[in-house]
């Protein structure tokens, strides 16, 4: 009687994959997106449709000035009500708005995805008067013009600094940098990433301060000022932006 023959050796068959879904260039947020679209679209209209008078107007009624809070409200319009906020959304040349926008594209994504549309409008605002409160405190009653959305971006580099580096422990890792725990403020500053990059961010204000520009031949002032006030707004405060069903996952402050 003859044994059966052995069966036959298994083969692996090939996984048949369909098309891979292409990954876009930028994956923004919608509210990222509308804000660069915004602060684009002004720019523009500013630069093709004003005039050299014009501009001077649109500037001074909508950029911020410390001098405003010095005279007295009878002698002025409203300016000092809204420039606060609007002065963020100008920029003065292409230079200035592209390296925002760079900056904003980088650090405004994670801290978008997290806190979602309405408490990043929130953000955008508040963080904005915190940086403008502290470059008319430091330079108060000074008819100096600030614009530009970098006391935003600063902001925003603050609150990332409490969630979005990647994490020096073991654990979830793979996962996108707006699910990451949030960070109490002292583990934060323990964190050696996190660490480095505010000293280094701290040590490039500095420097501006003094005059030294790391960017340009430093003919323009930059309002280091305000990039500290929104820094340490976004950095301190953004616990209170928080989503809460993201609280839940968080370290305790």
């Amino acid at each position: 009687m003859q044994d059966p023959a052995p069966p036959a050796p298994e083969t692996e068959q090939p996984m048949i994959e369909g098309p891979r879904p292409r990954t876009p260039i930028f994956n923004l947020p919608p509210v990222l997106t509308a804000s660069l679209g915004l602060l684009i679209a002004i720019y523009l209209v500013q630069s093709i449709l004003f005039s050299s008078d014009m501009l001077d107007w649109f500037f001074f009624t909508f950029g911020f000035v410390p001098g405003r809070y010095v005279v007295p409200l009878s002698q002025q319009g409203w300016e000092w009500l809204w420039t606060p906020i609007t002065y963020s959304l100008l920029h003065a040349n292409i230079e200035h708005i592209v390296f925002n926008g760079l900056w904003l594209m980088a650090f405004g994504a994670p801290v978008a995805r997290r806190i979602g549309l309405r408490r990043f409008i929130v953000f955008w605002i508040l963080s904005a008067i915190a940086s403008a409160a502290l470059n008319a405190a430091i330079n108060w009653g000074a008819m100096s013009l600030m614009i530009g959305a970098s006391g935003v971006v600063s902001a925003l580099m603050g609150a990332a600094c409490r969630f979005a580096f990647p994490p020096e422990t073991l654990g979830r890792r793979g996962r996108e940098a707006h699910l990451n725990p949030r960070l109490s403020v002292v583990a934060a500053l323990r964190s050696r990433t996190v660490f480095i990059f505010i000293l280094f961010w701290f040590l490039t204000n500095i420097l501006i301060a003094f005059g030294i520009p790391l960017v340009g031949d430093g003919s323009q002032e930059v309002a280091w000022d305000a990039h500290v006030g929104g820094f340490l707004f976004g950095f301190f405060l953004f616990p209170l932006f928080d989503r809460p069903l993201l609280v839940d996952e968080t370290a305790e402050d």
